[in-house]
């Protein structure tokens, strides 16, 4: 498996697998060209795949300077438990690093246990909730947070 930075070119397979995932944050397709504008705010956005045309995984991360924010996790349905969304978050984690934040912050839906899972093993503790923050269905969300620093 490849990870690699996405392109506008990935746009329509990531709303595509998006669209796929009922758990996952739904963005308007602006959200997603917004991702390479250059007045857009500093994000990284990585892709899972093989070579340039098979994606099956992607994350999006704001970037702010000590603190980042996950904004979107999504792995297609086939390839889930198959290690494709951890690779994904300990890239951003390992990025995080790297650029010099101490600390990488989620939401997650209460109901969606393999994530919440996957979080709590890579180090992730709750820090808070908010009370009906997803809709379709309503639900709260879990705000997830880890402190990372370079070794």
């Amino acid at each position: 498996m490849q990870i690699r930075p996405a392109t506008p070119a990935d746009v329509p397979r990531m709303r595509a697998l998006e669209r796929e995932a009922e758990t996952s944050a739904h963005w308007a397709e602006r959200e997603y060209d917004a991702l390479f504008a250059p007045e857009a705010p500093k994000r990284l956005a990585l892709v899972a795949g093989e070579g340039q045309g098979g994606i099956y995984g992607f994350i999006v991360a704001r970037c702010g300077l000590e603190e980042w924010e996950i904004e979107n996790v999504v792995v297609a349905p086939e390839c889930r438990r198959g290690g494709v969304g951890t690779r994904l978050v300990q890239d951003v984690l390992h990025q995080a690093v790297e650029l010099g934040a101490t600390s990488v912050l989620l939401e997650v839906r209460e109901s969606n246990r393999p994530a919440r899972k996957l979080y709590e093993r890579l180090g992730f503790v709750e820090v808070g909730r908010r009370n009906r923050y997803y809709e379709n269905p309503e639900e709260d969300a879990l705000l997830l947070k880890i402190s990372v620093s370079v070794p």
